[in-house]
C-alpha cells in the first residue's frame, strides 16, 4: 500500500461518514506505523516528536491531495477542522481496507474505533505512555 491507500483505508475503518480531527487522523497514522508497518508495506509517514507528540505534515499533504482528488472533505467543527471521505472515497478507502489480510483489516478497525472514543487529552496521553520518546517537544501538559 501507498500513502494514499493507507489514508484511505485508515479512515474507511472509521465507517461510513465518519469525521476525523487532525489528531486522530495523526495519531491513528502514527500508530499503523509503529505497530503494524510491515503488515501494510511501511512505514509510510515519519513522525517525530512535536506539541502533541508525534506529527509528519505529509499527512495533511496527502489529505489535501485526496481533497483535490475529490475523495476526502475538510469540514469546519467549531475550533478544529475534521476530515471525512466523500462517498466515492468512503468506497475506495473501503476497497482498499477489505483488500487487507483479515487480521489486518481487523486491527486498523479496532486501532481507529480506539483512537476516535479518546478525548484529545486521553489519546495525547496514552500515545505518550507508551511511546515517551514521543514526548520530547511537547507542549501538553498532562
Amino acid at each position: 500500500m501507498d500513502r494514499r491507500e493507507i489514508v484511505l483505508a485508515a479512515l474507511a475503518a472509521g465507517g461510513e461518514n465518519a469525521g476525523f480531527s487532525p489528531i486522530q487522523v495523526q495519531k491513528a497514522l502514527f500508530l499503523m506505523d509503529r505497530e503494524a508497518a510491515e503488515l501494510v508495506d511501511g512505514p509510510h509517514f515519519e513522525f517525530v516528536p512535536y506539541d502533541y507528540g508525534p506529527f509528519d505534515r505529509s499527512v495533511y499533504e496527502v489529505l489535501d491531495d485526496l481533497s483535490r482528488g475529490g475523495l476526502v472533505e475538510k469540514r469546519n467543527s467549531g475550533r478544529y477542522r475534521e476530515y471525512a471521505l466523500t462517498r466515492e472515497g468512503y468506497e475506495s478507502g473501503l476497497a482498499k481496507l477489505d483488500g487487507l489480510p483479515d487480521k489486518v483489516g481487523s486491527f486498523l478497525r479496532r486501532l481507529v474505533e480506539w483512537v476516535r472514543e479518546l478525548t484529545f487529552q486521553q489519546l495525547v496521553t496514552a500515545i505518550y505512555r507508551r511511546y515517551p520518546d514521543m514526548k520530547a517537544n511537547s507542549i501538553f501538559r498532562q
